[in-house]
């Protein structure tokens, strides 16, 4: 599972924040690794530089293999506390949208996106 973060200007922290986002996203969606591709992380200061209550946001786009792209939005005060709560329903909407590709006997649906 391949996990890239981009940010904008007005976010700080360079490298060490993104070994760190890249870090969290592989220990939470540790499960689903054989379901997904590729993790694209943005985090962005809503207000460009003013403080505010929930300035933080954070999308995180998850790639299932023959899937359509699964994506989670939080906004937060701070940056780990957006990235947790976007994790958070990533992880809900990844587990619905794989289960949700199997009949209830576990084997694959012949309803895929193509």
């Amino acid at each position: 599972m391949q996990v890239q973060v981009h940010t904008n200007d007005h976010i700080q922290g360079g490298e060490s924040l993104i070994h760190w986002a890249q870090e969290e996203v592989a220990t939470k969606l540790a499960r689903f690794r054989d379901h997904v591709t590729r993790v694209e992380v943005f985090l962005s200061d809503v207000d460009a530089g003013k403080s505010g209550v929930a300035d933080k946001r954070c999308v995180i786009e998850a790639r299932p293999n023959g899937r359509q792209p699964v994506a989670a939005t939080a906004e937060a005060a701070k940056v780990a506390d957006c990235v947790a709560g976007a994790l958070d329903k990533l992880v809900r909407s990844l587990g619905d949208d794989i289960t949700r590709a199997k009949d209830r006997q576990g084997r694959e649906t012949i309803r895929t996106a193509e």
